[in-house]
């Protein structure tokens, strides 16, 4: 399947589990305004309830992923009233992506900034192009860190580089961002979308769908819980795990030597 709204530029295509959602403006860099980071947010929104969706994968069209936010969306969110403002014109609250069941990797395929970056970072695995270039941009557009990337980068990278990263605004490497942990995987452009749908195109074939929407939530969770909070819940969650459907379908293939056949994501 495929679909393309020119007037979001957003760009959708689906198959084997995988669903690929393009930032595809590479006329102005991927740079995002309200109706795109609207589409944006419907797109993953849409995937996130289509039971044959099981990992998304984002990117961008031409040599950028995205370049932030365009001076019409930084005018929308200027004013006293610009939160509701925001609230209304996205549909969906800003941090969206933390609370999808289904796995979001990021095929970085060129630069990201500000809110590119901040896309990136709200993807669960990164994928990043080796000319490619990262940087928060906020502090030189005398901008704080927007969209949640404080809460996000201290607990991707630690407090230190994130301090690095969020007060000098400087342009960070593939390499670099490799060292650090901000991105799990780094190959030329040429392969880096390929090798994300790859990897997307894995989980759909070999991992249950239910299990790792649990996951997901038990990590993002478990970042703001106390350890024995988080391990009683564990308990509990595993449980029920091991009377789940897709339990008994993987002892059952393990036993009869073939692939599971896993149900779709479970409800929310």
């Amino acid at each position: 399947m495929t679909t393309a709204d020119m007037s979001t530029g957003i760009d959708i295509t689906t198959g084997d589990g995988v669903r690929t959602i393009t930032f595809a403006r590479p006329e102005r860099r991927n740079g995002m305004d309200m109706a795109m980071f609207r589409a944006y947010y419907d797109a993953l929104a849409e995937a996130d309830e289509d039971p044959g969706v099981v990992a998304v994968v984002v990117t961008g069209a031409g040599g950028s992923f995205c370049s932030g936010a365009t001076p019409a969306l930084l005018d929308d969110l200027t004013g006293s009233d610009a939160q509701a403002r925001l609230a209304k014109g996205l549909g969906h609250p800003p941090h969206l992506p933390l609370t999808l069941r289904t796995p979001v990797i990021a095929a970085i395929n060129g630069s990201a900034a500000g809110l590119g970056l901040v896309h990136a970072l709200y993807a669960d695995i990164r994928f990043m192009a080796d000319t490619a270039q990262l940087s928060t941009v906020f502090t030189r557009l005398g901008l704080i860190a927007e969209y949640g990337a404080a809460w996000l980068l201290p607990r991707l990278v630690g407090m230190g580089a994130s301090m690095d990263l969020l007060l000098s605004a400087r342009s960070v490497s593939a390499q670099e961002a490799l060292q650090i942990g901000l991105v799990q995987r780094v190959a030329p452009r040429a392969e880096i979308l390929r090798l994300a749908v790859e990897y997307a195109e894995q989980l759909a074939l070999s991992n249950s769908p239910s299990a790792m929407a649990v996951v997901k939530q038990q990590l993002w969770r478990g970042i703001a819980q106390p350890a024995a909070e988080a391990v009683v819940e564990s308990v509990a969650l595993m449980d029920a795990s091991f009377r789940s459907p897709d339990f008994t379908e993987a002892v059952a293939a393990m036993r009869e030597r073939r692939k599971p056949v896993f149900g779709a994501k479970g409800s929310r």
